[in-house]
């Protein structure tokens, strides 16, 4: 198989699963009778009033079903972020001597990492459901709670630890040539570490999946935009204040909604 076939076939295959991950979520959500900005039907107002204490198999309430959903959910969103950064693998191949093993290595690292992300917020939200502070769908019982996120992740974006790993994720030639290894291992080597800083870098957008619910498919899809637009070589650095001026007026609105309405 000549190299521009090889090529072709891991990048088609990239995209493959990317598109197949959306696919199962798109079908989780149908099955779970929500919409696209997920609001609960009949069947999915029910699931949301389950009580997670009840004597009865729900699989949102169990480790693995929702490992599995967040997982699904990390492929779906993470890896259109990966694209940039492959590209600038590729663009090293020749001159560093890269080949398409260690093109798979990145990715299978920068994967491992989300992975392991998954089941970090997997643990938060079972955490968050049995102390009453989200729903069966994961969604934020308290506006508090929303506001609060919402105001949290916006500061985040301010912050010198953003700065520092959204420099890394924004510029991944930088990443390659000060921490280049060769072959399948040394971009294993190299995925798990970009995929650390990445994690750093975007962990509040999957927080905010406790706002609009974590199954939101409209939510999923602007995070993912977000995270995309962020990491674009020419803008993504001039967006990351902005986004954070929006998320933090949106907590701040909600803030007074809450107070006009209790009041």
């Amino acid at each position: 198989m000549s190299r521009l076939s090889v090529r072709s076939f891991l990048w088609l295959g990239f995209y493959g699963i990317i598109l197949a991950a959306w696919w199962v979520l798109y079908s989780m959500a149908i099955d779970m009778d929500l919409d696209l900005i997920g609001r609960p039907g009949p069947m999915g107002e029910a699931m949301r009033q389950m009580d997670p204490r009840m004597d009865m198999y729900m699989p949102m309430a169990e480790f693995g079903p929702l490992f599995w959903m967040w997982g699904i959910m990390m492929a779906a969103m993470m890896l259109p972020t990966l694209v940039p950064t492959l590209q600038s693998y590729e663009d090293l191949m020749t001159s560093a001597d890269g080949t398409r093993a260690g093109w798979i290595g990145v990715l299978l690292g920068y994967f491992l990492v989300w992975l392991a992300f998954a089941a970090a917020i997997t643990g938060v939200q079972l955490a968050l459901l049995f102390g009453g502070a989200v729903d069966m769908l994961g969604i934020a019982k308290s506006p508090w709670l929303s506001a609060g996120l919402l105001i949290a992740v916006g500061a985040f974006q301010f912050s010198r630890t953003k700065e520092v790993c959204h420099g890394v994720c924004h510029a991944p030639m930088m990443y390659f040539i000060g921490n280049w290894r060769t072959g399948f291992a040394g971009g294993l080597r190299m995925g798990l570490g970009l995929g650390a800083f990445c994690a750093v870098c975007c962990w509040g957008f999957m927080a905010l999946g406790f706002v609009g619910g974590v199954m939101s498919l409209l939510w999923m899809g602007l995070a993912t935009f977000f995270m995309v637009l962020e990491k674009l070589p020419q803008i993504g650095h001039r967006v990351t204040k902005p986004l954070g001026v929006l998320l933090i007026a949106a907590g701040l609105a909600l803030l007074v909604y809450v107070y006009v309405i209790g009041g």
